[in-house]
């Protein structure tokens, strides 16, 4: 697919303000409208495209969905979900490594809350910047994949202490990695007592279901 297709929408420093008010607003609005909204953070690599379309085909069903995806540049992740057939629009950072709340709300004017149930956040690939903004979403997203290392909770610990849910993807590499499943567990129960981690595979589907109905049960529990 073209480009071409994909909306655009380019955001900079210039639309930031005081991003915890920001933050709020948009917690409040998301609240107001019913709509579910996660900030899914990963490093590059980790499988957070096909982590999200796999959990959009098992959701898409039950729920309006809707995809923003946060990139330095291209249109490359955004024109996967449509290919998918999932809405999605592209938001540019100009150079900026994160998404932030004033970013996001700037994509709402052009991709409306209130038209979804769910709402998805692709931001930018890295365990730094991500983790310092508040994008105003109802749910932390991290995915951490085998490849990475169990020891990422012990370098980039602020990622880990704001999320609520930790997805670790790629189990199906398992045979291939030395990645203790247990030390990752309580280096991220250290950080984050109260953090829901779920073991899967978005290549495989394994270990979907337990996410997936979480998720469902979360969203239903918001929006009641």
């Amino acid at each position: 697919m073209s480009s071409k297709n994909v909306r655009v929408i380019s955001v900079n420093r210039s639309v930031f303000a005081t991003n915890d008010r920001i933050a709020e607003e948009t917690r409040e609005q998301m609240k107001r409208d019913k709509t579910f909204f996660v900030n899914v953070m990963a490093s590059p690599g980790a499988g957070k495209s096909t982590t999200l379309l796999r959990t959009i085909s098992e959701l898409k069903e039950e729920f309006k969905i809707g995809v923003m995806e946060a990139d330095i540049d291209a249109t490359v992740d955004a024109e996967k979900m449509q290919a998918a057939g999932v809405d999605s629009i592209q938001v540019h950072t100009e150079g900026e490594c994160a998404m932030n709340a004033g970013m996001v709300k700037k994509s709402l004017e052009s991709f409306p809350s209130e038209e979804y149930d769910l709402l998805f956040l692709e931001n930018v690939g890295n365990l730094v910047c991500p983790a310092e903004e508040d994008t105003g979403s109802t749910m932390n997203l991290e995915i951490l994949s085998y490849p990475e290392g169990d020891d990422k909770p012990l370098k980039y610990p602020l990622m880990f202490s704001v999320c609520q849910v930790v997805l670790i993807n790629k189990i199906d590499t398992r045979d291939y990695f030395d990645f203790d499943d247990d030390a990752v567990v309580e280096r991220i129960h250290a950080l984050n007592p109260d953090c829901k981690i779920f073991f899967l595979s978005a290549k495989t589907g394994e270990g979907f279901d337990a996410w997936v109905a979480y998720l469902r049960e979360e969203i239903k529990d918001y929006q009641a």
